[in-house]
């Protein structure tokens, strides 16, 4: 018997103005499983992303996440639920506050849901993506875009999530630097069980990483 999907979409659509960004989007994500969306720019990817983490109120449809329906709930009944599906953004550098030494950054998911994180915490969260703990008494400039990128996956497993939205997590990245975290990714992925949203445009990339990979164009499913 199939088990309930972790993450279920149903018929979302998301417009800006005149402009339909995603059109009636539909698909399903099970419990450690890697589900890619690709597609070019512009093509509905990112807005889908952010419809799913409820950071962008989508139009219609709805969005299951563990069972629950997101798209109808208020910000405060959507706060116990927002530390089990955590984002990983596109810009290292961007998606981090470039006055916060990097500890901070890292436990403030810890520090939003009323903890109180020790510097041992810490510590382990930056060890497990490859930084020593020094890092975390840099700011965001003094590390590389993929330092940072690790501090950002650092800072989104702080909170214990069960669904990572990677929006494109390495395409801001040297070609260098990209296989190193799409490692890290996957070796986080079987160690904890996490389940991945992974949007990306590049198609070698998804699959490779991906256990199903979906096609978006102009705002539509076009394959599966």
């Amino acid at each position: 018997m199939r088990t309930t999907p972790l993450l279920d979409v149903r018929d979302l659509v998301v417009r800006y103005g005149a402009v339909t960004a995603v059109d009636h989007v539909s698909f399903s994500l099970d419990a450690g499983e890697t589900l890619a969306i690709e597609g070019p720019s512009g093509c509905g990817k990112s807005s889908t992303a952010l419809a799913v983490l409820r950071l962008r109120r989508p139009d219609s449809g709805e969005v299951h996440f563990e069972g629950r329906e997101l798209t109808g709930l208020t910000e405060p009944e959507l706060r116990p639920l927002r530390p089990r599906m955590q984002p990983v953004f596109q810009d290292p550098y961007g998606s981090l506050n470039p006055r916060h030494r990097i500890r901070d950054a890292v436990a403030e998911p810890l520090r939003l849901q009323g903890l109180r994180p020790t510097a041992g915490q810490v510590a382990e969260l930056l060890d497990r993506v490859g930084l020593a703990p020094s890092y975390g008494d840099r700011r965001p400039h003094e590390l590389s875009g993929g330092q940072c990128q690790r501090a950002g996956i650092a800072r989104a497993l702080a909170s214990h999530p069960r669904l990572l939205v990677l929006d494109e997590p390495v395409s801001a990245l040297d070609p260098s630097v990209r296989a190193g975290i799409l490692n890290l990714l996957a070796d986080l992925r079987d160690e904890l069980g996490l389940a991945y949203l992974f949007i990306c445009h590049d198609r070698a990339v998804v699959r490779h990483f991906a256990d199903r990979v979906i096609e978006m164009r102009d705002g539509r499913i076009t394959s599966r």
